[in-house]
């Protein structure tokens, strides 16, 4: 008995070796998140950075989970605080 012919069909995504896969998470967030926490190690106690949202270059809502991620990662305490034009961040 012959085995059946396989149907060979054309790819819709491109074929890489595992172990070229990047294993580390670089969001699009990364260079804001970076900055932010950078300038958080020389805050004084009681002093806050004031970010302006334009400088965010997407939502204060996906930048703040980014942070919160990230923070939580190097375990610090960061908290936040936002109004129509600045997004407020200090260590708790």
């Amino acid at each position: 008995m012959r085995k059946p012919a396989a149907i060979v069909r054309k790819r819709t995504f491109e074929i890489m070796e595992q172990s070229d896969v990047p294993q580390s998470r670089n969001g699009k967030h990364r260079k804001i998140v970076g900055a932010i926490l950078e300038d958080m190690e020389d805050l004084a106690p009681g002093t806050a950075l004031k970010i302006p949202l334009k400088a965010l270059q997407d939502t204060k809502e996906n930048v703040r989970a980014a942070l919160s991620r990230e923070s939580k990662k190097r375990k610090i305490a960061v908290a936040t605080a936002a109004d129509a034009e600045y997004l407020y961040v200090w260590q708790s």
